[in-house]
């Protein structure tokens, strides 16, 4: 509802509710609120049709101690800071019985890990139970219902008494993420603020407000989980709204059959809820038409998937969790109602079922733990992933052993060598042996994926995401016996070491490596670079050993310098920035790898670009929307782009003359490769295959210059798949391998056209390279981050 349509004034949206329907009011005008960046609040998103008096963020904190004041069932915490530094507010509610013993129940939950067959007697013979209920409030940052709508609710189960409200509390405990994404919600974005849809980051886990979900989520094990967003109408005939479960597939990785046996019902009880309700809603058409809800699995055959873990509900299924995504229809208070009911319906549902629901969740952690699966093929699950450790680097798997027990998965380590499949492995090596509550999360983080490209239609995002693969480490799936003592690792901490007295060589292996280079070259140390792309140093040992302790590296002298060895030099690097078109930072996975690679790395608009040019910039990568160097008109993505056809053709002016002066010039995606040919700065024609195509695929690398440190049938990844041709004035330093098998995993249908073509150039005549694959895709293809340190290191 539009702001100036309705104004109560002295009401507060979270104003005390009399009764168990949530009232249309908003807060009262106050003034401009400025957080701490000097970023100023926003009252409404231009990425959204309609706008209304959603509760601004600065307001929550001081409401949610407010309510803490007038109620012995509320815990109010800050659990962390976003990436702009906001507080990340979780509230907790529970019968007053219930308060101080949350302790108990957890470790009693923790239970369900270590003897599930006991759990499950103790629960039969105990209902007087209460179960943890998670609700996560707009994730993302333009769906303002989803913290409106658990505010209402936040207040009443705080401070109301009606029976429906003390049957809830008998038998759950809620917990409230209220604001998953206070800097979107400043800002009135998508994202947060670095620029990542936290919705996308659950296998990743590169942002803080992830990790505080994902903490959250292990501390409590939710029987529940509800992700509010927003806005689906219209997706079928009169059904308002969407609540998940999903169209197929469905990942492999699920006890699936345990989580779609009450997850489908409660559905439907969310979308009962919600028509009961139906008089309540204002008399806006749509709502009033209103036949029912938009499920999925029951409307739909393909579109709508459950099938990669990035999302928050379905990264919560792997814990056990009946996780929903809900979908308000409308960004009003008719769409904080709709949300409100349907959280009421959840609630209502899982007290109904409380026992049978607990028991088949810990169903799942049973057949974890006794390594059976029922409804899966014989050898899916391996017995064991065997990860060795490369000596010398040992950061990637590092990484991916920290990575796995943060979430929950148990990994031992070998102390002394073993044999598994006939092969031998020295002690040191990892293990993550499959007989474990969490098995599925484990195999979805450790497994190579599939190639589902035949197998359906269309999908909703990502379809492959192999940590191995893509963050570079082996993970070997043992089918055999693994009967080998070890000692469980609970965390790594590294430190690098130097061994001898110089020259030394620094690999080019790892994020962690370059990282180091950078760190030397901004401290003045002297480094140089091979033709394979390998780094080298004459500095002493105790000059560079503080920066090599930090990386975790080994480094060691080497017998000589190669003669092509080229100096290099600190570079400043800029990147064009998106600021939001098409609701995302296009732009934002490549800077967030240029900056873990260690590059001092700085955003650039396009009119900066025009106004200013790239005077002090030794590189400009561009990684995103092509709409950024034209004139853009819609009203929701015009600020982030060229407002004239001066600035259009200053813009190129610029980028060309930057190029001519012997700056480097780096397109990144194909997107950006195409923007770079409407440039004059490719004569290559940009072949792209749908939007909908994305994976992990083979490709030949020539091992040196552009591609040091990758080689032959080597990994790619591909989101809408980019290649080349007409590549005459071009190095080729890289092609799809030339193989009907080349597509390892993910869905891209009639991929066959891209077989052996050209996937990396660099143009002869010009400091201009073309990288067709997503090398910084959201933070995690961390395995191909050194693709753009050789683009950018590369004479």
């Amino acid at each position: 509802m539009k702001k100036n349509k309705r104004k109560i004034a002295g009401v507060l949206a979270v104003s005390l509710l009399t009764t168990t329907v949530p009232w249309a009011t908003g807060f009262a005008e106050s003034p401009k609120w400025t957080n701490v960046n000097v970023y100023e609040e926003q009252d409404g998103s231009k990425f959204n049709s309609e706008n209304y008096d959603f509760v601004k963020f600065s307001k929550i904190g001081a409401k949610l101690k407010e309510i803490e004041k007038q109620s012995n069932r509320i815990k109010v915490e800050v659990r962390g800071t976003s990436a702009d530094g906001h507080p990340l507010y979780v509230v907790t509610i529970a019968d007053p019985s219930t308060q101080g013993k949350f302790g108990k129940i957890q470790a009693l939950r923790k239970q369900m890990f270590k003897n599930p067959g006991k759990a499950q007697d103790w629960i039969a013979a105990n209902q007087d139970f209460k179960v943890p209920i998670m609700i996560n409030g707009s994730i993302h940052g333009t769906e303002f219902i989803g913290t409106d709508a658990l505010l209402q609710l936040i207040e009443r189960f705080a401070t109301e008494n009606d029976q429906e409200t003390k049957n809830i509390l008998a038998n759950n405990i809620l917990i409230f993420n209220v604001v998953q994404n206070p800097d979107g919600r400043v800002d009135a974005t998508r994202f947060n603020g670095e620029g990542i849809d936290l919705n996308r980051d659950f296998i990743t886990q590169s942002q803080p407000e992830t990790r505080e979900t994902v903490e959250l989520i292990k501390e409590w094990n939710p029987m529940v989980f509800l992700d509010t967003h927003g806005y689906i109408k219209n997706y079928a005939p009169n059904l308002q709204g969407l609540i998940e479960p999903c169209t197929p597939p469905h990942n492999p990785n699920y006890e699936y059959d345990l989580y779609n046996k009450w997850a489908y019902k409660q559905a439907e009880a969310m979308e009962a809820q919600i028509m009961k309700e139906k008089g309540s809603f204002s008399s806006s058409t749509l709502y009033q038409n209103m036949k029912g809800v938009y499920i999925p699995q029951r409307n739909d055959k393909d579109g709508w998937d459950d099938y990669p873990p990035i999302f928050t509900p379905m990264y919560a299924m792997y814990h056990g969790a009946y996780g929903h995504t809900l979908e308000t229809p409308t960004n009003d208070w008719d769409g904080v109602r709709w949300m409100y009911n349907a959280i009421i319906g959840a609630l209502n549902f899982a007290t109904e079922n409380k026992q049978a629901m607990i028991t088949d969740q810990i169903e799942m952690f049973k057949r974890g733990i006794n390594f059976d699966h029922p409804f899966h093929k014989d050898g899916f699950f391996p017995k064991a992933y065997i990860l060795p450790v490369d000596e010398k680097d040992p950061t990637v798997t590092h990484k991916a052993v920290n990575h796995l027990i943060n979430n929950d998965i148990e990994v031992g380590q070998a102390p002394q060598a073993f044999t598994v499949d006939g092969k031998t492995y020295p002690k040191g090596t990892f293990i993550v042996k499959m007989d474990q509550a969490k098995a599925g999360l484990a195999n979805t983080m450790l497994w190579d994926g599939e190639d589902i490209s035949n197998d359906i239609g269309a999908m909703y995002d990502i379809s492959a995401w192999s940590l191995p693969e893509l963050w570079g480490f082996e993970a070997i799936p043992a089918q055999g016996e693994v009967d080998v003592k070890t000692t469980k690792v609970n965390n790594i901490s590294e430190q690098g070491s130097v061994f001898g007295k110089g020259p030394f060589l620094i690999p080019n292996s790892s994020v962690q490596a370059v990282k180091l280079v950078n760190t030397l070259l901004q401290q003045g140390v002297a480094v140089k670079r091979d033709a394979k792309g390998e780094f080298y140093t004459y500095a002493a040992a105790n000059e560079i050993l503080a920066a090599v302790k930090a990386s975790g590296l080994k480094i060691e002298s080497t017998a000589k310098v190669p003669a092509d060895a080229a100096s290099l030099s600190s570079l400043k690097v800029a990147i064009l920035k998106d600021g939001g078109i098409s609701k995302q930072q296009s732009h934002s996975g490549t800077k967030l790898a240029l900056k873990r690679l260690g590059f001092d790395v700085t955003e650039v608009t396009p009119v900066e670009v025009a106004e200013n040019g790239l005077n002090g910039y030794d590189v400009f990568i561009y990684s995103g929307s092509s709409s950024l160097i034209s004139v853009i008109t819609s009203a929701a993505n015009k600020e982030f782009g060229l407002q004239t056809k001066e600035q259009e053709a200053e813009l190129a002016a610029n980028i060309t003359e930057f190029v001519a002066n012997g700056g480097k010039y780096i397109a990144v995606g194909g997107s950006a490769s195409q923007a770079t040919k409407t440039l004059g700065l490719t004569d290559d024609t940009i072949n792209t295959a749908g939007s909908n195509s994305n994976g992990i695929v083979l490709v030949d690398y020539a091992g040196t210059g552009l591609t040091g440190g990758y080689g032959k049938d080597d990994i790619g990844f591909v989101y809408r798949p980019t290649w080349y041709t007409n590549t005459s004035n071009d190095i080729v330093a890289a092609s799809f391998t030339n193989s009907d098998q080349f597509f390892l995993a993910g869905h891209w249908k009639n991929n066959q056209n891209a077989k052996g073509q050209a996937v990396l150039v660099k143009e002869q005549d010009k400091d201009v390279t073309l990288i067709g694959l997503e090398a910084g895709f959201r933070d995690h293809t961390d395995y191909l981050f050194r693709l753009l340190s050789n683009a950018i290191f590369e004479k």
